[in-house]
């Protein structure tokens, strides 16, 4: 018995099926990708923030979450940072690390520097957008020994859409409480969600 291998015109249709099923799915899967990295961003914010409140606690001592701009390479913080309320570039410090994010973590050695991390690849095409209470921007969280806020126009929440085509992607919010409590929620969500922001 012989076997026939595949005929030119099956191959043709085959490819055809499979281009069909391709673009059928690419809206849907960079919606997914795009709704990946907003979570990520989300994600690496908490945890700085979280890591922010432990040291504070830790040390018994002032340390801060400071939003940063990074260098040229957005996978790299560097000496030319500065505070910013729209960037996911982030430093753990005791001092304000504007100007030193490319520092060393030290425990003497101004800003202090406990942790940083650039926003990278992973979460390009993110918007971030960090506000204080009254809706101004603002750059800063510092936590005390009992892990309250105690700065002036702390950063209240952080919110993180997709840059683009923002109606098919969802966005979510980290939210601070000047007790210090930090979750994340899901603006989009009714109220009586467990995941619903609180404003």
């Amino acid at each position: 018995m012989r076997t026939r291998g595949f005929s030119l015109i099956e191959l043709i249709i085959a490819l055809a099926v499979m281009g069909v099923l391709i673009l059928a799915v690419s809206p849907s899967l960079s919606d997914w990708m795009a709704n990946l990295r907003i979570r990520n961003a989300t994600d690496a914010l908490l945890s700085g923030l979280q890591q922010a409140r432990q040291e504070a606690i830790r040390r018994n001592q002032k340390v801060s979450f400071w939003l940063v701009t990074p260098a040229a390479d957005p996978s790299l913080l560097d000496s030319s940072c500065a505070l910013s309320s729209t960037s996911g570039s982030w430093v753990v410090s005791v001092r304000s690390p504007a100007g030193a994010c490319g520092e060393l973590p030290s425990a003497t050695a101004a800003p202090m520097l406990v942790s940083s991390h650039a926003i990278g690849d992973g979460a390009s095409g993110v918007t971030i957008n960090a506000m204080a209470s009254d809706g101004a921007g603002a750059t800063t969280v510092e936590f005390n020994g009992l892990g309250s806020v105690t700065n002036a126009s702390p950063i209240a929440r952080i919110d993180v859409s997709a840059s683009t085509n923002a109606s098919s992607r969802r966005s979510l919010r980290v939210e601070i409480t000047g007790g210090g409590a930090l979750r994340m929620c899901d603006p989009a969500v009714v109220r009586t969600d467990a995941r619903a922001c609180k404003d």
